[in-house]
């Protein structure tokens, strides 16, 4: 399968099997459907509802409310890590605890060290920049059909956490930079996405690069959404609150993750050309 269908794919009519049992070698992460980029845009949303909900509510602090989520997100991790195929539910949860906990981390970075965000932004850039030489050099690729070994799934799990820290620290510079409020925050990433897409569509962009592109602006895009459901008035928000807030956006999940599960659109078998 090409980079090209590294954005948004159609699925494969050939597959891989195991040299010795025949059997289908499936991918452990999903296609990358209009319903992908659905729940992913959910999925960061209640990231930053939630983390803020979650820090209030158990009163434990930035710190240990962040390794008591870190916690979550390695049992959920190992969880994953555990199956041979994409299994929706808890690919997701573990993306939500992804999002949960890399706002967090962005936020012990802004709050508990007191770093500002051009720093903290460059630095989660070389992290990711460097996730992807390494997956690179060891695998020769950094197709997401592929992922269908240990080494592979780690570095695709790692790029998705430094895309989820990434996001949320440089879309904070950027909203508070320009000054432009929650909404038209999220329609100016949203506008960025469309120019990716279109990008994309006109082969203009290779697919892979077109994918992590919009994996890191739906981050912020999603954060500016979900505080402008949650804020208070007088803050620019309309006064949902996180607990709301959260509660609609994991409801929206749930359902399309159901979908998912029913309709089994994202599974994907390894085709031979990503060996």
């Amino acid at each position: 399968m090409s980079d090209a269908q590294s954005f948004v794919s159609q699925g494969n009519a050939t597959h891989m099997v195991h040299p010795e049992t025949g059997e289908k070698i499936y991918n452990r992460v999903p296609l990358v459907t209009w319903d992908f980029w659905l729940v992913k845009l959910l999925a960061v949303t209640v990231g930053e509802t939630a983390a803020d909900l979650i820090n209030s509510s158990l009163g434990l602090g930035l710190t240990k409310t962040s390794l008591l989520m870190s916690v979550f997100l390695i049992a959920a991790l190992v969880y994953q890590f555990a199956q041979k195929k994409y299994v929706p539910w808890i690919y997701w949860l573990t993306v939500v605890l992804v999002s949960v906990v890399g706002t967090l981390i962005t936020d012990n970075f802004i709050d508990n060290l007191g770093w500002p965000f051009t720093p903290i932004t460059s630095m989660f850039a070389a992290a990711l920049a460097a996730t992807f030489l390494a997956w690179y050099a060891t695998e020769k690729t950094l197709s997401i059909h592929s992922i269908y070994t240990f080494r592979r799934e780690a570095f695709y799990w790692l790029a998705i956490l430094f895309t989820f820290a990434l996001g949320t620290s440089a879309g904070d510079q950027a909203a508070e930079g320009l000054g432009l409020g929650f909404l038209m925050s999220g329609v100016m990433y949203g506008a960025m996405i469309a120019v990716i897409t279109g990008l994309f569509y006109a082969k203009q962009m290779n697919g892979i690069l077109a994918f992590w592109l919009a994996y890191i602006i739906t981050r912020p895009m999603g954060a500016s959404f979900g505080d402008f459901l949650s804020q208070p008035v007088s803050n620019g928000g309309l006064g949902l609150g996180t607990i709301i807030t959260s509660l609609i956006f994991f409801a929206a999940i749930a359902g399309t993750v159901l979908y998912m599960t029913r309709s089994k659109e994202g599974e994907e078998t390894v085709p031979p050309s990503e060996l």
